[in-house]
């Protein structure tokens, strides 16, 4: 398969759709809104699918997910989001769909540390120092998350639960919002993606204090893990998957799953994804369903333990 092939032809030898528009539930220039629009330019390329990327976003990525959910389960129209998407009946009082069951699960295509972010003028330098200020002066520390039921937010949530500390948690409408308010110091701690993050930390804006995985990551060495910063067992990755409309064959599943599986190994052998701080997954539809069940049913827990009232 090489980008010798037209779209069009390519794509009626694989049973494709000769145009499939690629859904992104959030604004563009955000980490999700990257990596669609990088494995969009990849599957043209190098396979010849024309996917357009078009952003719908609202309403904590149901806006975008409506879009599929209703549409004709051809491969036409697909979701590309994080993990959010799943948890949209944990966080919503109406959501409108089931994440689990309302779409056909596709391709789980990568996975990225968070980054534990702090407005600069404070004092801290670890975890364990904000943790012992935080308990003495709690209403010091508001915490800033993306959207509810995001990773940032699940995070933010076992943040102050390994922390034993109750804080304010003030949701924004995207990362942008809430690391402008830590900057300024309108709020004091954010937890996101870090590659949505880490410019803002690495221009000095907001003090980097933590990665959120076991072990340092490539594209911020000098930062420590939670563990090394004083807050062993705060292991937590944003993710990112295809979601197709409910009722689609196995054979064009396993046809779009295969496309995508080729195309993050080729972006990880190019080195594409470190500059994203994205690491590989490749997994069946099968694999990829499983997981997010046992994704839902953790983040669920924290949310109960958190006493969360969906909003």
């Amino acid at each position: 398969m090489t980008g010798a092939f037209a779209p069009s032809s390519f794509a009626q030898k694989q049973g494709l759709p000769t145009q499939v528009r690629l859904i992104v539930p959030f604004a563009a220039g955000g980490g999700v809104d990257a990596y669609a629009r990088l494995l969009a330019q990849n599957l043209k390329e190098k396979h010849g699918i024309d996917i357009i990327v078009e952003n719908r976003a609202g309403s904590n990525g149901v806006v975008g997910g409506l879009a599929v959910a209703g549409a004709e389960p051809n491969g036409g129209n697909l979701l590309f989001s994080a993990s959010t998407h799943v948890m949209a009946r944990q966080v919503m009082k109406n959501a409108p769909y089931d994440p689990l069951t309302a779409f056909t699960p596709i391709a789980r295509v990568g996975e990225a540390p968070m980054l534990v972010v702090m407005n600069p003028k404070r004092t801290q330098q670890t975890i364990a120092e904000v943790v012992a200020d935080a308990k003495a002066n709690p209403a010091r520390w508001d915490l800033a998350v993306a959207a509810l039921g995001s990773m940032g937010h699940i995070t933010t949530i076992a943040f102050g639960h390994l922390g034993g500390i109750k804080l304010t948690v003030v949701p924004y409408r995207g990362t942008a919002p809430g690391l402008n308010d830590v900057a300024a110091g309108h709020v004091q701690i954010m937890i996101d993606p870090v590659i949505a993050l880490l410019p803002m930390a690495t221009a000095g804006n907001v003090k980097p204090l933590a990665i959120t995985t076991a072990k340092r990551s490539q594209i911020a060495p000098n930062i420590p893990t939670a563990a090394e910063a004083g807050m062993p067992g705060l292991e937590f990755s944003s993710w990112y998957g295809v979601w197709g409309p409910k009722g689609m064959s196995n054979e064009l599943t396993s046809r779009l799953n295969a496309l995508f599986n080729e195309s993050v190994k080729e972006l990880a052998a190019s080195g594409r994804l470190n500059t994203l701080g994205i690491e590989p997954v490749i997994e069946t539809p099968e694999q990829f369903a499983r997981y997010s069940e046992q994704d839902v049913k953790r983040n669920a827990e924290l949310l109960r333990i958190a006493e969360f009232e969906p909003q």
